[in-house]
Formats: C-alpha cells, sequence, structure tokens
C-alpha cells in the first residue's frame, strides 16, 4: 500500500472515529499530521508545524470572542428582540424573519450552529404558540443559516475563500455566498409552500407584547473538554448540566439576559459589528486583527462584562479546523492531494468525477462536521480543477460549499439535532423521522440538481 493511500485512509478513519465517538476530530487530525508526516512523508516537526492555518486561528478566535462579548452585554438580545416585534401581528412573516436572523447571525461571523441554536428555540416557540408546524419553522432556520453562512467574513465563507486563494484558483467570494444564500431561499420557499405557509399568510394576531427570553450564541467553557467538535456539542444538556444551568460558577458572575434594551453599550457594539463589515469587505483588512481590535475596544468599555467571553470562544470548533487543515497541509506536502485529484480526473468523465466530489461532500457532511469536509474535500479537488478538466472552478466551488452544508438539516447534524430538541408539543419520534427522511432527500437530491446548475449547465 501506498504513503498517499495510507494517508487518505487515515482521513476516513478520522470522520468515522469522530462520528462514532465523542472526539475532537481536530486533536485526531494533529495526531494523524504527526504521524503521517513523519513516519511516511520523513518531515520534521518544524515542517508539520508550517502547514498550521495562523490567519485561519486569528479569524476564528476574533470572531467567536467578539460574538460572546454582544452576546454577555445584551445586544444579540435586543437585535433579535426588534427582528421579533416588527412582525406585527403577520404570522406568515414569522417563518421569513426567523430565516432572516439565522442569515444575519451567520452572514456576519456567528458559526451555523451557533445560528441555529440562537434562533431555534425562539423560533419554536413561535410555532408551539401559533400553531405554525414545527418542521417548517425548524427547516427556515437551519436554512436560513445556511444561507448566510458563504458571507465573505463569515467562518465557512474565510475557510473555502482561504483554500481556493492558497491553491492559485480563480476566486469569487461573492459567487459563493450567492449560490448559497439564493439556493437555500429557493428551499426555503419550496417548504413555506408545501408546508402550511399559504394558510398562514391570511392568519393575523397581536405578538409585539410577548417577551423574547434571553438567547444564548456562546457558552463558557466547563469541566474537562470531552466533547467532539463544537457542532457535536453545541448547546446540549450535558453541556447545560456541566455548566451548573445558565453559567460557569468557576468566574464572575453575569447578568445575562436582564441588560435594558438599547444602552449605550450595546449601542456601541452594533456600531461595532457594523464596522466589521466595512473595514473586511470595503477595505480589505484582516477579520481575525479587526474583530479583536473592536472585541478589546469593548473590553476596556466594560472590563467586568467581559470577564467570561475569553472561555466562550468556540476552542473545539478552532480545534477541529485547525488540525484538519493541518493535516491537509502534510498531505499536501507529500502529494497526496496531486495524487487523489488525478486519480479522481482519470476515473471517469470530468462531469461525472464533479458529480462524485458532490455526493462525497454532501453525504459526509450529513454524519460528520461540515467544517471539516469543507476544510478537507475542497483541497482534495484542486488538481483536478487546474487541470483540462473542462469544469469551471468558480461554480464548482460554489456548488461543492452549497451541497456540503444544505445536508445539515439530517437529526444527526447539530442543526438538525437542535430543531428536534427544541420542538414543542410534537412526537419527538414522529418529528424525529420527518427530519431524517427530509435529510435522506436533500443528500440524494440536492448534489445532483447543484452539478447541474453550477457545473453542466455553465459547460
Amino acid at each position: 500500500m501506498t504513503p498517499h493511500l495510507i494517508s487518505i485512509y487515515a482521513l476516513v478513519l478520522m470522520f468515522v472515529v469522530a462520528t462514532i465517538w465523542p472526539i475532537n476530530m481536530g486533536v485526531l487530525a494533529f495526531v494523524g499530521a504527526f504521524l503521517v508526516g513523519t513516519l511516511l512523508a520523513a518531515q520534521t516537526t518544524k515542517d508539520i508545524l508550517g502547514g498550521f492555518p495562523s490567519g485561519l486561528f486569528l479569524t476564528l478566535v476574533g470572531i467567536t470572542w467578539l460574538f460572546a462579548l454582544a452576546q454577555n452585554n445584551g445586544t444579540i438580545d435586543w437585535l433579535v428582540r426588534m427582528a421579533v416585534r416588527a412582525v406585527k401581528g403577520r404570522i406568515g412573516a414569522i417563518p421569513w424573519i426567523m430565516f432572516g436572523i439565522s442569515a444575519l447571525l451567520t452572514a456576519v461571523g456567528a458559526v451555523s450552529p451557533g445560528a441555529v441554536a440562537i434562533v431555534a428555540p425562539i423560533a419554536l416557540g413561535f410555532a408551539f404558540r401559533y400553531h405554525i408546524n414545527p418542521l417548517l419553522m425548524g427547516l427556515m432556520v437551519v436554512h436560513g443559516a445556511q444561507a448566510g453562512g458563504f458571507s465573505p467574513i463569515s467562518i465557512y465563507g474565510g475557510i473555502t475563500n482561504g483554500v481556493v486563494q492558497e491553491a492559485g484558483l480563480p476566486l469569487s467570494p461573492l459567487t459563493t455566498f450567492a449560490a448559497s444564500f439564493f439556493v437555500n431561499a429557493a428551499v426555503a420557499a419550496i417548504l413555506f409552500m408545501v408546508l402550511g405557509g399559504r394558510a398562514l399568510m391570511t392568519a393575523r394576531d397581536t405578538i409585539e407584547a410577548m417577551p423574547v427570553p434571553h438567547v444564548e450564541i456562546a457558552r463558557a467553557a466547563t469541566g474537562p473538554q470531552i466533547f467532539g467538535d463544537s457542532e457535536a456539542q453545541a448547546l446540549t444538556k450535558r453541556v447545560s448540566q456541566e455548566a451548573g444551568g445558565d453559567s460557569n460558577r468557576l468566574v464572575a458572575e453575569v447578568e445575562e439576559g436582564n441588560q435594558p434594551d438599547g444602552t449605550p453599550y450595546q449601542i456601541f457594539t452594533l456600531l461595532g459589528l457594523v464596522l466589521l463589515a466595512i473595514l473586511v469587505l470595503a477595505f480589505n483588512l484582516d477579520i481575525g486583527f479587526v474583530a479583536l481590535s473592536i472585541g478589546l475596544a469593548l473590553a476596556l468599555w466594560n472590563p467586568t462584562m467581559q470577564k467570561r467571553a475569553m472561555a466562550q470562544v468556540a476552542w473545539p470548533e478552532i480545534m477541529l479546523i485547525t488540525g484538519v487543515s493541518t493535516y491537509v497541509a502534510v498531505l499536501q506536502e507529500m502529494g497526496t492531494i496531486d495524487f487523489v485529484g488525478d486519480s479522481v480526473a482519470g476515473m471517469a468523465s470530468p462531469l461525472l468525477a464533479a458529480l462524485m466530489l458532490f455526493f462525497i461532500g454532501a453525504v459526509v457532511s450529513a454524519f460528520a462536521s461540515s467544517t471539516a469536509v469543507l476544510g478537507s474535500l475542497i483541497p482534495l479537488a484542486v488538481p483536478f480543477l487546474q487541470g483540462e478538466s473542462g469544469v469551471g472552478a468558480v461554480g464548482f466551488i460554489a456548488g461543492m460549499a452549497v451541497a456540503s452544508t444544505i445536508v445539515d438539516v439530517s437529526p444527526f447534524s447539530t442543526n438538525g439535532a437542535l430543531v428536534l430538541a427544541n420542538a414543542h408539543g410534537v412526537d419527538k419520534q414522529a418529528f424525529f423521522r420527518k427530519l431524517l427522511n427530509y435529510g435522506a432527500i436533500v443528500t440524494v437530491v440536492a448534489p445532483v440538481v447543484l452539478w447541474l446548475i453550477f457545473v453542466v449547465l455553465p459547460g
């Protein structure tokens, strides 16, 4: 067996182990990078560490720290309450408001499970109170989170665009973002019409006075970090129990959810989030440094409020992404990336090879971490796209990105699991089967449709 095949089988084994057991795939990937790099590729430790994605690490830390600060000072609660009250009795608009909130959160930097964890409890609470199909409401939240997930300043977008740029392929961040947004919005529109949305459009009620509870975008780390990636442990009962309910008892308490709306500190935080988008999009500044700078300004304003924020950084997610990226760097250095790309291109016609990669991304992501898929499968396709395959790189990357994330409606993913956990007044087993059936349909159908739209038709 060649070193290339061994390194590929090791990557597959990592996915399997991280799926079956609650072990962070980043740890597996770091160990795999060390073993494969030293034993098979004759690399030194310095060579292996050279593949560590320091820029991506800074981006993830800065973004998640800034959002933790925004949660702790009540800005997230304030924004959600304003959006909910804007509905003004139009019940048919509630699912779309939830879709929009989820999309906005991921578009400005929240990880998809974090956005779903924020919006799903409120959305499904509305569904129970106003007799909205809970499956419709849950899927609108998930597809909303995926719709905004590939903005140029988002984590998914940062991972994908960074990989493409490093490979020297044509880069179009807005194309990938538009593809994700419009595909998920189109699916949401179909679901809205099929799952009872037309009846909701004529329903009216008074909901302005309905209290909107505190929502949580980040939770302080507590206890031994034995969980898998952050998608596999976001706001689970186990984490809640270890955290003592609502907060980390090892540090100073923060009166979360009790801050009045529209305080000067919250306005300053909101302006900071707007400034982040402007500086990154208009002036092309590094999002990690900008997020840390704005977060530092918020911390200096109110040092007490930010005490728990650093513990709320998504360290398991960061470990996952940086570990997989480091392992992929080892594969690239030893020539495995070129080997796989050439093999895929030679297995069948270029179009069929592209379809196979779409299916691989969808199936793996439905059961494992989408971030891990984006960090590993896109690099495997780089040689295939650099060759004379006739497949456009921009369209392929956009289609691959959507195919690898739209399947997160599966109940085996954290997004789907959060929807299932927060569904009220339903038979959970029956609801699970509905999510499972829908997830299976999306996993089978989406890669084919996306392949036709982004690969076949442009060619």
